[in-house]
């Protein structure tokens, strides 16, 4: 149980090191140009998540999210106290990538965005981009378990671009993204409407993909993000 929870922290970590490092690399070098800052933010994310997937799969199912461990302890394949602890170390795990990654890039270290990302759309996209993420998990794990990795990495990464929010789908990364105030920060007066997207999001798909895969198996596979 000990190794699970600290795979979960430290796979968390990465991903939030990857996601807030490669939003200041991409601002540094971009010259002011937020495409190609959002570009390079979304294939570093992309495919790191596609390794550290791989790497810790094996030992935690790799969720790296809270909705995630939630759908699977809804399917009782996580057990309640497993989730809880798993929720804990990916919110811990999350924040500490974020520092790594200021430390990283000589930044100060305690920060608040001030990037305020607003208005029903923003919520809307939310719903959205953690729907598909869902739905993709479980997806895969009934067709093709051993391409889940690279599934979820495609996929978020296309959902940065297809989503008005860039497709943050998971409220521990939400939540430490609050505290970074660089290209892919959140304005802490914004993470309850991105919350609440995620989380409506997550029950429908639990909803709609148990109900549209009810009469196929679902082989155990990887989780992720």
């Amino acid at each position: 149980m000990i190794r699970h929870i600290v795979a979960e922290g430290i796979g968390t970590a990465f991903l939030l090191a990857i996601v807030v490092g490669s939003g200041i690399m991409g601002e540094r070098l971009s010259g002011g140009n937020e495409a190609i800052a959002l570009l390079g933010n979304s294939i570093a994310t992309g495919a790191g998540l596609i390794v550290l997937i791989h790497v810790f799969s094996p030992i935690s199912g790799a969720h790296f999210n809270p909705v995630v461990t939630l759908a699977f302890a809804f399917h009782r394949e996580v057990a309640p106290r497993t989730a809880g602890f798993y929720i804990a170390a990916q919110c811990i795990g999350a924040v500490l990538g974020v520092w790594t990654a200021h430390a990283m890039f000589a930044e100060p270290l305690i920060q608040l965005s001030y990037k305020v990302r607003a208005g029903p759309a923003q919520g809307f996209s939310e719903m959205i981009a953690t729907f598909g993420l869902i739905g993709t998990i479980f997806g895969m794990r009934r067709s093709r378990p051993e391409q889940t990795p690279a599934a979820i990495g495609l996929y978020i990464t296309a959902a940065y671009w297809f989503t008005a929010s860039t497709s943050f789908a998971n409220p521990a990364v939400t939540i430490a993204r609050s505290l970074s105030n660089s290209f892919s920060g959140i304005a802490p007066t914004s993470v309850s409407l991105f919350l609440a997207g995620q989380i409506s999001g997550a029950v429908a798909a639990v909803i709609f993909f148990r109900w549209l895969f009810a009469d196929s198996g679902c082989p155990e596979g990887q989780a992720s993000l």
